[in-house]
């Protein structure tokens, strides 16, 4: 081989391994799939979904029309319930939680069941128009017991 050729093959190996490096890089981060269970009809359901699929998660939404037995199921506490509930790494999200939580959540891994948003806070993603509301995300264990997790 002469080394002209030589050298015009290492250029467009290194040229094409450059090209494969740069596309690796500017891909973005694998998510963790988020499962959510909503009713059909919820539009701050729909809104808080789109916002965590903004926010690069990856969501696959189930509507179902039996949100009250999904939430016993998956023992979700009466006090901290909301209008949808989602799975994540092994974890429990009810209602409204920011994505900032979620991600803190699954870095952190604490020793909890889940985080929650009670009710439907103004303010809280999904939940965006009119005056926002103060509102804590909470964390909770398998008995119920329920530490303060975030505060906006």
């Amino acid at each position: 081989m002469t080394s002209t050729l030589v050298r015009r093959l290492t250029f467009s190996v290194m040229g094409a391994a450059a090209a494969i490096v740069t596309t690796v890089a500017a891909a973005p981060p694998a998510r963790t799939e988020l499962v959510v269970y909503k009713s059909p009809t919820c539009g701050c359901c729909n809104k808080w979904v789109d916002y965590l699929r903004k926010q690069g998660f990856t969501v696959v939404a189930h509507d179902t029309s039996g949100m009250t037995a999904v939430k016993a199921e998956m023992g979700v506490p009466d006090a901290l319930s909301s209008c949808h509930t989602a799975i994540v790494g092994g974890y429990l999200i009810e209602g409204h939680v920011p994505a900032a939580d979620i991600e803190r959540l699954l870095k952190e891994h604490p020793k909890v069941v889940g985080l929650a948003v009670a009710g439907m806070v103004t303010g809280s993603p999904g939940m965006e128009g009119g005056t926002p509301e103060h509102y804590k995300v909470m964390a909770f264990d398998a008995k119920g017991k329920t530490t303060v997790f975030a505060s906006y």
